[in-house]
């Protein structure tokens, strides 16, 4: 007999799961409507915990950052972002000690890790930089260590990890914001929402008893964690793709796809379309590459759609095969939509609702491999679903 307590873990999973890809596709939303720095400082916005509505509240704003003209439309996306990433932060860690209640070292580790990250953000707002940072990484070393020692099927392990993932994020969101935009952290914060958003789907998943009574799909495993790797790194030259503001590098209309302003071959230059670090202080907002730079990236991203789409294809015709049809229609339709809304982006000029459900369909593309592959895994017995029973074997 199922606990109260596993019940409540399997429906908040769930919930932070839904929570996570609404994050997702906000989060995107306000990168894609160049709103990403309407809110000058972290976590506040022109020092205020919303952001300045009154003319007075306006006028200090931009008397206290005259770098940063104040904008109304732009700063509430900001600013209620950071509310959305911060009430999934709560589900999270609800969640990580709920996993961890019953083994005292965990859950004391989870409350640590997150009384840490608090305190690291009350240091930062007051500059002590360098203590926040150290503050910061305990935070996220001691639910890491919690979840690896925790005797508990991967589902409990997984919830306690999402916490270490999610406090790294919210120091991407910061990054995001104090490096003005650099290309790699803003990648990366694409990534980590990605990553928590995969975490959370694949407990919930787990949770909710989806897996496969034998072993006899067990050689279908390797392929869908192949497609998901290639997949993440798809959606990393997604994110550096649109970071560099190079989505409509190739121009847009006819003659910008397949071809690239109107050519097969045109001027492009690689070396300087993948440095990953550049300058420190400089503000990335509209990117600084030039159009060959830009172009080789859009190319890039295009080349890596087809072997993505390509091995995807593959693999939902062979999850069909073995059994699994519906996770394999599930994964071309969403590969399908997934592509037509990338051609979508270039010939209507990146749409910020096209651009904005591109994101969104990378996450449930992700998704249906997430569930392909927890219908591959052994499912659990009941016993090991009781918060309070032993693990398996």
């Amino acid at each position: 007999m199922w606990s109260r307590s596993f019940k409540v873990l399997r429906g908040l999973s769930l919930l932070a799961a839904v929570f996570a890809l609404g994050l997702v596709m906000f989060g995107a939303f306000v990168r894609l409507s160049n709103a990403g720095l309407s809110c000058p400082d972290w976590p506040t916005c022109y020092g205020q915990v919303t952001w300045p509505e009154h003319a007075h509240e306006i006028a200090r704003a931009d008397a206290a950052f005259p770098q940063r003209p104040f904008e109304t439309h732009k700063a509430w996306r900001e600013q209620v972002h950071r509310f959305l990433a911060g009430t999934l932060g709560v589900m999270v860690l609800a969640l990580a000690l709920l996993a961890s209640w019953r083994k005292r070292a965990a859950r004391l580790a989870v409350m640590a890790g997150a009384a840490f990250a608090a305190a690291g953000v009350g240091l930062y707002m007051h500059g002590e930089h360098r203590w926040s940072s150290l503050l910061a990484a305990c935070a996220m070393a001691l639910p890491l260590f919690a979840a690896i020692g925790l005797q508990r099927p991967a589902a409990w392990k997984i919830s306690v990890l999402a916490l270490a993932v999610i406090i790294f994020q919210a120091m991407l969101g910061m990054w995001t914001v104090t490096l003005l935009l650099k290309p790699m952290v803003v990648m990366g914060h694409l990534l980590g929402g990605m990553a928590t958003f995969a975490l959370l789907a694949y407990a919930a998943l787990r949770f909710a008893g989806v897996g496969a009574t034998d072993e006899r799909l067990a050689d279908l495993r390797r392929w869908v964690a192949i497609g998901i790797v290639l997949l993440a790194c798809q959606i990393a030259l997604g994110g550096w793709t649109s970071s560099n503001y190079a989505a409509l590098a190739c121009g847009y209309g006819p003659g910008s796809f397949p071809q690239c302003l109107g050519q097969w071959l045109p001027a492009t230059d690689f070396h300087q379309a993948f440095v990953p670090w550049r300058t420190i202080g400089v503000n990335y907002e509209g990117g600084v590459l030039d159009m060959a730079a830009r172009s080789a990236i859009q190319i890039t991203h295009r080349l890596g759609a087809l072997v993505v789409a390509g091995y995807l294809g593959w693999l939902s015709f062979r999850a069909a095969r073995r059994g699994l049809r519906g996770y394999g229609i599930a994964i071309a339709l969403a590969l399908v939509s997934q592509l037509l809304l990338g051609i979508g982006n270039v010939y209507l000029g990146l749409p910020l609702t096209v651009a904005t459900a591109h994101n969104g369909m990378a996450a449930l593309l992700l998704f249906t491999l997430l569930a392909t592959l927890a219908r591959t895994q052994r499912r659990p017995d009941g016993a090991s679903f009781a918060v309070g029973g032993a693990p398996p074997a």
